[in-house]
């Protein structure tokens, strides 16, 4: 059953409008964005979307296909739920109500004005696999309630009140890079983010020119992000550029870390280590593809996969395998992506090589004993937006 659908069941009126926004992948810049740092994220063709329901009693009910039990507030009690008594509402509830108390709290209108609304949401976003399926949740959510409320905001602005969803209404320690790629995304293109100002590129990325194909390779391992290491790693790079005396990582460079090593315990350093040099890998990867083409940034992949599995701690036996794997089938470059723990790799492949390297994957997680992963290709797409 989709979101309209489900709508459509619960009673005789039909829905307002439906609403969708993308899950991303994210191409290179891991664990920048809570640094200030930047990355460069795509839409991908999988979107969660959200049937509406105007409602006049100023209440707002959040229903999915994925939970049967509806959940319901009044308006007027969000702010009493978020962020102090968010542990009352059941977690995946916590994006889409967290979103409508983020937005009239961004905006100041009093949520006694507000009309009250049904949210029905479907979604093909691979729940856990590193995409964010939060973010599209997120996304949907806020343009359809932005244009019902009549709040004016912008893309940013609505990134923005996910983010905010995500930290204070949800519980997990994010940066924005999600939700702005959710907003912002294109056709064929990346977003290139600065993570401090805000400020966002469209780069093309020319992968269909050159006969390439992004491989999504999910080894069905799950993760949280707000329980456990996401929240201690976030820690460490914070306590880093304490150490340093400088606001966040993104104030550092290469140059840095001789006097880095030299005030941050060992662990503390290689996580410092993978920020500063990761930022790098974003701003040379946008640099090679408008110079050399996407076929010249391979090695950048690589490099931030093994980063990210030295430095920053955050791989694991399965997303290993998949990245090793798909380079000795073919693949230019390969690394995981999402905040880690589990969730998906990518590999950039030739478009002749796909079901090679996805053979061979498969190969490698049934030779291991591993849980079958889940192997597909996308392609850049459109951000947020109504749809009926």
């Amino acid at each position: 059953m989709n979101a309209a659908s489900k709508i459509a069941a619960a009673g005789p009126a039909g829905a307002s409008g439906t609403w969708s926004a993308p899950g991303r992948v994210n191409l290179i810049g891991e664990h920048t964005d809570y640094n200030d740092g930047f990355v460069f994220p795509f839409a991908t063709p999988h979107r969660t979307t959200v049937a509406l329901r105007a409602r006049d009693d100023g209440r707002i009910s959040v229903s999915s296909t994925f939970d049967r039990d509806p959940v319901e507030v009044a308006a007027t009690d969000l702010n009493g739920l978020f962020p102090v008594r968010r542990e009352e509402v059941v977690e995946w509830a916590r994006y889409p109500l967290g979103v409508a108390w983020a937005l009239l709290e961004a905006t100041g209108t009093d949520p006694a004005s507000v009309m009250g609304v049904d949210l029905a949401f479907s979604s093909d976003v691979p729940v856990g696999a590193g995409l964010s399926s939060s973010a599209a949740i997120e996304g949907a959510t806020a343009a359809a309630l932005n244009e019902v409320w009549r709040l004016g905001l912008d893309r940013v602005a609505l990134a923005r009140a996910g983010r905010r969803a995500e930290n204070d209404a949800v519980g997990a320690p994010t940066g924005i890079m999600d939700q702005m790629a959710s907003m912002l995304g294109r056709v064929d293109a990346g977003t290139f983010l600065d993570c401090r100002s805000l400020d966002a590129e469209v780069v093309d990325l020319g992968f269909e020119a050159a006969g390439l194909a992004v491989v999504v390779m999910d080894t069905r391992v799950t993760h949280a992000h707000s329980t456990g290491g996401y929240g201690e790693r976030r820690a460490a790079c914070e306590r880093g550029a304490a150490l340093m005396g400088v606001a966040a990582l993104r104030d550092l460079s290469a140059d840095d870390l001789p006097r880095a090593r030299t005030v941050m315990d060992d662990v503390t350093f290689r996580r410092a280590r993978h920020v500063i040099t990761e930022n790098q890998r974003v701003l040379d990867t946008v640099a090679t593809l408008r110079t050399d083409g996407p076929r010249a940034i391979g090695a950048l992949l690589d490099a931030s996969h093994a980063s990210l599995r030295d430095d920053f701690e955050v791989s694991v036996p399965e997303l290993d395998l998949a990245v090793d794997t798909a380079r000795t089938a073919g693949a230019i470059g390969a690394r995981m992506t999402g905040g880690g723990f589990g969730g998906a790799a990518i590999a950039l492949v030739d478009h002749a090589r796909v079901d090679a390297v996805r053979d061979a994957v498969e190969a490698a997680f049934a030779h291991a004993g591993y849980t079958a992963p889940h192997v597909f290709t996308v392609r850049p797409s459109e951000g947020a937006r109504r749809d009926s």
